[in-house]
């Protein structure tokens, strides 16, 4: 990754002070963390990398320790496909787990991504649970987040101005902000913002006030080929597929609402407990926009990397192993990335390939119910195979 100084011009932003109340937001924060790493929330079906197979090549083109994984993402030289997912913030404790992930960034020269901004925005002092990030990882490609859902009028309050959206960049000196999209929890959440109204405006509008490029980011979902174009022609620059088979945010607000015995939301987080485009699929199905692609969901080895790469993902997204391994501490987080790169490195020398680049053009499979979603979608031109098998 190329080396950089640090820009003056998008310094963190410093809280006003040091201690902060434990409102809402941030308590909501916090028991997001504390369900994502200890509870059950795993979504119940698969993201469908078990569906996908990459063909052996028996005759490897190149060393195995000469395997080159750099990869470009927005202008930005990366020195392996890998982004860590947005996950926390906002809340104490936060920081600590975002100083150690970005860290980890820093030394593998890979991205990462913040959890929501919201709290900081609102409430100052826990912009260093953010800022930290940028500290600790002084020229890596990182990520600012907000919700699209803030970007119209809630029952909770006004919508975000873009001087929130420059303030969520300028905390971290991010160099792309992520714009999340998560009806699906938002819907179960008890406290969740439902309105619409006007959103594509706002998203379009919010998109032309950024000096940065945005991402459009599904949180479990995923994106299916309508809404990919419909987002390239918003403004986005790049898509994060989110898509259905690794933590759910629906499972955790189901819990949170069975917590305050809210009934209403915690049978409806039942019946849509397996909404949504497994992220394999989402992957082929984000395609038809033309965008650089993460994905995000259900993303577990270097192997289950290389099938996203082979379908056409640019970058993968890993949130919740990571996230696990920060609260065991810095080790734990570069025992995972090495592990999990190293099985990178093994499956483009054993799909015949020199770049994990070339994945994207190595013969694949695609099997079961991965491919009747993706045939009944209407991306089945996608399975032709890919040349050289």
């Amino acid at each position: 990754m190329s080396r950089r100084p640090a820009r003056r011009t998008r310094r963190p932003v410093r809280p006003r002070s040091s201690a902060a109340p434990r409102g809402p937001v941030e308590r909501r924060k916090a028991e997001h963390l504390r369900l994502a790493t200890s509870g059950n929330v795993t979504s119940p079906r698969g993201p469908g990398w078990a569906d996908v197979h990459l063909v052996h090549q028996a005759l490897p083109a190149a060393d195995l320790d000469a395997i080159d994984l750099t990869t470009e993402f927005l202008g930005h030289r990366l020195r392996a496909p890998l982004a860590i997912a947005s996950m926390t913030g906002g809340h104490r404790g936060g920081g600590d787990i975002n100083a150690r992930l970005a860290r980890a960034a820093e030394r593998f020269g890979v991205a990462m991504g913040l959890g929501s901004q919201r709290a900081a925005l609102h409430n100052p002092a826990l912009a260093r649970t953010y800022a930290v990030a940028r500290e600790a990882a002084p020229h890596a490609l990182l990520i600012a987040n907000v919700g699209a859902a803030q970007l119209v009028t809630q029952e909770g309050g006004p919508p975000l101005t873009h001087r929130h959206l420059a303030d969520a960049v300028a905390m971290i000196g991010a160099d792309a902000l992520a714009i999340h999209l998560n009806f699906l929890e938002e819907t179960i959440q008890p406290e969740g913002d439902r309105r619409v109204a006007g959103l594509r405006d706002a998203l379009a509008d919010a998109v032309g006030s950024l000096a940065v490029p945005a991402i459009a980011k599904e949180t479990g979902a995923g994106i299916s080929p309508h809404t990919a174009v419909e987002l390239r022609a918003l403004g986005f620059r790049a898509l994060d597929v989110g898509g259905m088979g690794g933590t759910s945010f629906a499972a955790i607000e189901t819990a949170r609402a069975e917590a305050r015995r809210d009934r209403r939301r915690t049978l409806l987080g039942r019946v849509y407990a397996e909404w949504g485009i497994p992220t394999a699929v989402s992957v082929v199905a984000a395609a038809p926009a033309g965008l650089p692609l993460i994905a995000t969901g259900g993303v577990r080895t270097g192997l289950d990397a290389a099938k996203a790469i082979a379908l056409g993902a640019t970058l993968v997204g890993v949130g919740s192993p990571l996230l696990s391994a920060a609260l065991e501490g810095d080790a734990a987080i570069e025992l995972w990335i090495t592990q999990f790169l190293e099985e990178l490195r093994v499956a483009v020398f054993l799909s015949g390939g020199t770049r994990a680049a070339e994945l994207r053009s190595a013969p694949r499979v695609v099997l079961g119910e991965t491919r009747r979603w993706i045939e009944d979608i209407g991306c089945g031109d996608a399975l032709a195979p890919a040349p050289g098998g």
